[in-house]
C-alpha cells in the first residue's frame, strides 16, 4: 500500500480550455479540448498539433480497424470517423441517447462503446439514469446497458470479455462480461466508494484501474477485488482524465483542470499533467 503522494509537478502541455478523452496512440498523446473543438496530438516532448476541428465539442477517441480516428461529437449526438482530412458520420446516437455524449471505448475490432450525460444538469434538469450506446464496426448503433448514473469513461481487458463504465453519480465502477457480438451481461460492482465521482479511466497489465476523480483531485489505482493500492494527488486541480502511455507504457498522463464548465473555457487552465508508475498499460483504451 502507498500512501497519497505529493502533488504531480510534470507538465506536457498547458493553456487548454478543456482536456478529456487521453489516448496514447504510434507516439503521440491524443486527446479532446472541449471548448477550442479540437482534437489535439502532443508528443512527448510537449510539442502539439491539431489534428481536426470538431463543431460540435469532441469527447470519447479510438480507431477503427484500419487505423481511421473515430471521435464523439457530443452536442449533436454522433460519432465521426475522419477519412483523410474530412469528418464522415460513422454513427447517430439520437435514437439510443437521451443527453449530450460523452466518452468512448472502440475495440479490437472498431466496435465502440459511448456514455451520455443522460439530463442537461446546467439546466438544473433532475438526475437521471441513462444508456449506454453500443456501435458495431458498420456504425450501426443500438442500446448496450440501461439504467447507469452518468457512464463515463470505459475500459475493455486485453481478452475482450469484459467492461467496465465508470458511473460518476453512483459512486463506482460497473463490470460486465462482454459477448463475441459485443453484447453486454452479467452487470457487476467492480469497485464502489460514496465518495468517489469517478469520471476517465485506464487499464494496467495488472488489471489494475486508475480512475481520475476531478471532485476528490486525485487519481487512484484500483486492484482487482476492490482495494486501493494508490492515490495520486493533483493538489487544488481536478482529474478528469487518464492514460497509460509513452514508450514504455509506464507514463500516467492525466487531464486537470480547475473546473470542467464553458466557463472555464476563457481561463485555459486546462493541462496535461504525468507522472511515472511501475505498472505499463494495457486494453482498450
Amino acid at each position: 500500500f502507498h500512501a497519497a503522494s505529493s502533488q504531480i509537478s510534470l507538465i506536457l502541455l498547458e493553456g487548454l480550455t478543456f482536456p478529456e478523452g487521453p489516448r496514447w496512440r504510434s507516439g503521440y498523446l491524443w486527446f479532446s479540448d472541449f471548448y477550442s473543438n479540437e482534437v489535439i496530438q502532443v508528443d512527448s516532448a510537449g510539442k502539439r498539433r491539431t489534428v481536426v476541428a470538431v463543431p460540435e465539442q469532441p469527447s470519447g477517441l479510438g480507431w477503427t480497424r484500419d487505423g481511421q480516428l473515430l471521435v464523439v461529437s457530443m452536442r449533436d449526438q454522433r460519432v465521426l470517423r475522419l477519412e483523410g482530412r474530412l469528418l464522415m458520420e460513422h454513427a447517430s446516437l439520437s435514437e439510443v441517447s437521451t443527453y449530450w455524449c460523452n466518452d468512448m471505448v472502440v475495440d479490437q475490432h472498431g466496435g465502440a462503446y459511448v456514455g451520455n450525460f443522460g439530463f442537461n444538469r446546467r439546466a438544473g434538469e433532475q438526475a437521471c439514469p441513462t444508456t449506454l450506446a453500443r456501435i458495431s464496426p458498420d456504425g450501426t448503433s443500438s442500446i448496450a446497458a440501461d439504467g447507469l448514473w452518468f457512464p463515463n469513461g470505459m475500459v475493455i481487458n486485453p481478452a475482450g470479455d469484459m467492461l467496465v463504465v465508470a458511473e460518476t453519480f453512483a459512486h463506482r465502477l460497473t463490470a460486465f462480461d462482454r459477448a463475441p457480438d459485443g453484447s453486454l451481461s452479467n452487470r457487476r460492482t467492480f469497485f464502489e466508494d460514496s465518495q468517489m465521482y469517478p469520471d476517465g479511466i485506464c487499464l494496467d497489465v495488472e488489471g489494475a484501474i486508475w480512475v481520475a476523480d476531478p471532485h476528490n483531485n486525485e487519481v487512484i489505482r484500483i486492484l482487482r477485488g476492490g482495494n486501493i493500492q494508490e492515490r495520486i494527488s493533483l493538489g487544488d486541480r481536478g482529474a478528469y482524465a487518464c492514460t497509460l502511455g509513452g514508450s514504455d507504457g509506464r507514463t500516467l498522463y492525466i487531464c486537470t483542470n480547475t473546473g470542467s464548465g464553458p466557463e472555464n473555457a476563457d481561463n485555459r487552465a486546462g493541462k496535461i499533467e504525468f507522472t511515472r508508475v511501475v505498472v505499463p498499460g494495457s486494453g482498450s483504451p
